[in-house]
């Protein structure tokens, strides 16, 4: 008797949606910065953030858009 194997996959929907939130890790890596100075960010207020139970989370836009900001300033200055 031999076993057969079952992939189990998630539907296509599930698999080509984008995330909404982010990890601080994940943002993190987005901005090609450490994670001490994503928090640090966060703490500021420079980047935003949200705590969903006990969990810090970054909307998935908030990297783009502080980058926007940072270059705007950089602009005008």
């Amino acid at each position: 008797m031999s076993i057969a194997t079952v992939e189990i996959t998630r539907p296509a929907e599930a698999r080509d949606l984008a995330p909404v939130l982010l990890t601080v890790e994940e943002a993190a890596r987005c901005l090609r910065i450490g994670r001490t100075t994503c928090y640090a960010l966060i703490r500021t207020g420079e980047l935003e953030s949200l705590t969903i139970g006990g969990l810090r989370r970054v909307p998935a836009d908030a990297p783009a858009a502080y980058l926007a900001r940072r270059r705007a300033e950089q602009r005008a200055a």
